[in-house]
């Protein structure tokens, strides 16, 4: 597999298109989140420039930097792969209606399989999406150098986590809008299971064991699978290494959240984006830091104590953006991705603002 070269300033690994946030810039909500997102340090501006259009890496960066990219390269299919994934839910249907014509037990087998190799492709790549988030916390956290130091060194590695980032949350909004892919995997394990107490063993199994399957139905029953990757990894990264505190790896994330927003709406930064879509990528990032954060540290991200101070301006207007729940992709019967959100900790006038 090639080694991933730098994307032109015209571009990104993952193109952001406005469809993705309608109206934020045409309404001016942009401007109203980032009131509400604001952070309790760096009030004065950041003294790093995250450069997510040109940052190249370092002789230090080079070894990291080249493992996740063999990874990300890999991210811009996977989405384009989800995006068009429809599943195979008139033959499921069709099949369940008349359980004794074998000809169209036979015809949903078939549709269903390929979709199923795909959904372990999805779930195998997860897995080595997490490994490159762990070798990007190692990186971004070590000592000797607090985090904003390590943003202002490892540009490219930082670059790559936000890379990160938007890929898991476009990933998880075509997962939560799709039913489609719990319905084909669900079906396919009924058959398994029926065909196994027929003493019938089906050759698709060899390539998704009962083990695979497992884990595979663990993995597609969150509603955000990608982030609760991420967030598992993250715990687990700050779990395993007892000797780094807490606080470095989650001040990497607030400070990382607090530079893009200091970007966002501080002028003589927002200008040296050569690409309007930068914005949105990089505030789609700051969002996607702030929903790991709350996953991560023990009282999130909405406590008053929290380095990420959610304050309430302008709330009226942004309640009544269209766009706010798209960005913090609500669940059924209010459920976020957010895991503190609906604390006792949390303002009932946050609540009800990203409710």
């Amino acid at each position: 597999m090639g080694i991933h070269t730098h994307t032109p300033p015209h571009t990104h690994t993952f193109p952001i298109t406005h469809t993705l946030f309608p109206s934020l810039c045409s309404r001016g909500i942009m401007g109203n989140l980032l009131k509400v997102l604001t952070c309790t340090e760096l009030e004065h501006g950041p003294i790093v420039f995250l450069d997510f259009e040109h940052a190249q890496p370092t002789e230090a960066e080079t070894a990291v930097w080249n493992q996740v990219s063999a990874v990300l390269e890999e991210a811009h299919g996977i989405l384009a792969e989800l995006q068009s994934y429809n599943g195979a839910g008139q033959e499921i249907r069709e099949a369940i209606q008349n359980p004794n014509d074998l000809q169209l037990q036979e015809k949903a087998w078939n549709a269903v399989c390929p979709l199923v190799a795909k959904l372990k492709r999805f779930y195998e790549f997860s897995l080595r999406l997490e490994n490159a988030l762990r070798s990007l916390l190692e990186a971004l956290t070590s000592p000797p150098y607090a985090p904003m130091q390590h943003l202002e060194r490892e540009q490219a590695l930082a670059k790559q986590f936000a890379e990160i980032l938007h890929f898991t949350l476009s990933f998880d909004e075509l997962k939560m809008t799709n039913p489609a892919i719990q319905n084909d995997f669900s079906y396919y394990r009924r058959t398994i299971s029926r065909n196994r107490l027929n003493n019938q063993q089906l050759e698709a199994e060899n390539e998704v064991n009962n083990e695979m399957a497992n884990r595979m139905s663990l993995f597609y029953a969150e509603a955000t699978p990608m982030l609760k990757t991420l967030s598992n990894a993250t715990t687990k990264f700050v779990s395993e290494n007892k000797t780094l505190p807490i606080e470095d790896t989650t001040d990497c994330l607030s400070t990382m959240a607090c530079v893009c927003r200091v970007m966002l709406e501080t002028p003589e930064y927002r200008c040296r984006f050569t690409n309007t879509d930068t914005m949105l990528f990089c505030m789609r990032v700051m969002v996607g830091v702030i929903i790991l954060y709350d996953h991560v540290h023990p009282v999130g991200a909405f406590a008053k104590t929290s380095k990420i101070d959610v304050r309430m301006r302008n709330a009226q207007r942004i309640r009544s953006a269209p766009n706010l729940n798209a960005i913090f992709l609500p669940f059924p019967r209010h459920r976020y991705t957010t895991r503190h959100l609906n604390d006792d900790s949390t303002s009932k006038q946050i609540r009800a603002l990203l409710q």
